[in-house]
């Protein structure tokens, strides 16, 4: 079983700016929450038990959230707020350890995981999670993550986590060519390759690949040999093409849905979804929602 997954937090968020400017994008919030602790309690629903952060010295907010306070909490202890309190210390539970690595230059994806070889080795397999996406679990028994994570041990082939896409923008993401054979929600099939934004007209599916990975150790090897591709960066697709090639590699396909937080679109989209079914703000939101709509 997977226990290990990999974060690639070190990019500048330009997509964010100019909120990304001084903050990091990962810290920018939904509801009341950063993006990046949705990602991370994702993983952790999933069985995920050391999230490797690869990261950057301007992105130390991120480490700093996942870190214990000392000396809030206890400022949180003397003022009785123990409700508040709890949910600081929940942020990590206890047997969830976060371990932080840097990527000294922004040499690419595939770079960014190649960086996290070191803790995770060669000879075990583990996720890679882009924190720019949340992928909602809402109303199932186990999240997206897990399914995938199930297939890769079931089957020992690499796993990327696919959705389905209009056709018509079939051109802003990488699609997977599965031959063919799409699989159902929940399933995974073989595919022959991955098209990086394809125009309209040549795309081989409307499987698009959003941010999810489930990899074999032997990929930093592949990736340690892999020249400098497109943006003359690293590219863990151009490693994942010789995957596919050497041992196989499946696409497999969500159940929920996802929300790009790298766009500003999809970050208020996130937010209404979040927001209207939040425990404690939901209510009050929805309600604010009835009040502006259809306001000019």
């Amino acid at each position: 079983m997977i226990k290990k997954a990999v974060l690639p937090v070190a990019g500048f968020g330009t997509r964010c700016l100019p909120a990304s400017k001084a903050i990091p994008k990962e810290m920018i919030t939904i509801v009341d929450r950063p993006v990046i602790q949705y990602v991370v309690e994702e993983a952790v629903a999933a069985g995920i038990r050391d999230i490797v952060l690869v990261t950057h010295g301007s992105k130390s907010a991120i480490e700093n959230h996942f870190d214990k306070h000392f000396e809030l909490e206890a400022s949180l202890e003397a003022k009785g707020k123990h409700e508040l309190l709890e949910e600081l210390r929940s942020i990590v539970p206890a047997d969830v350890n976060i371990i932080s690595v840097r990527q000294p230059e922004p040499l690419g994806l595939g770079h960014a995981v190649l960086c996290a070889r070191p803790i995770i080795g060669d000879n075990e397999p583990f996720a890679v999670l882009l924190p720019d996406v949340l992928v909602d679990g809402d109303g199932l028994a186990r999240n997206d993550l897990a399914g995938m994570l199930d297939a890769f041990d079931r089957t020992g082939r690499a796993q990327l986590m696919v959705e389905e896409v209009p056709h018509e923008l079939v051109y802003k993401y990488g699609i997977v060519d599965t031959d063919g054979d799409i699989p159902p929600a929940g399933e995974s099939r073989s595919l022959t390759s991955v098209v990086e934004k394809p125009k309209v007209a040549q795309a081989p599916s409307n499987l698009a690949v959003i941010g999810r990975y489930a990899l074999p150790g032997s990929i930093f090897s592949l990736l340690a040999k892999t020249p400098p591709g497109a943006g003359n960066e690293i590219q863990l697709t151009d490693a994942i093409d010789t995957l596919i090639r050497d041992t196989g590699v499946d696409a497999w396909r969500m159940r929920g849905r996802t929300y790009d937080c790298g766009h500003q679109l999809g970050y208020l989209e996130a937010i209404l979804v979040y927001g209207r079914r939040h425990s404690r703000y939901g209510d009050g939101f929805r309600e604010l929602l009835t009040r502006y709509a259809g306001k000019e």
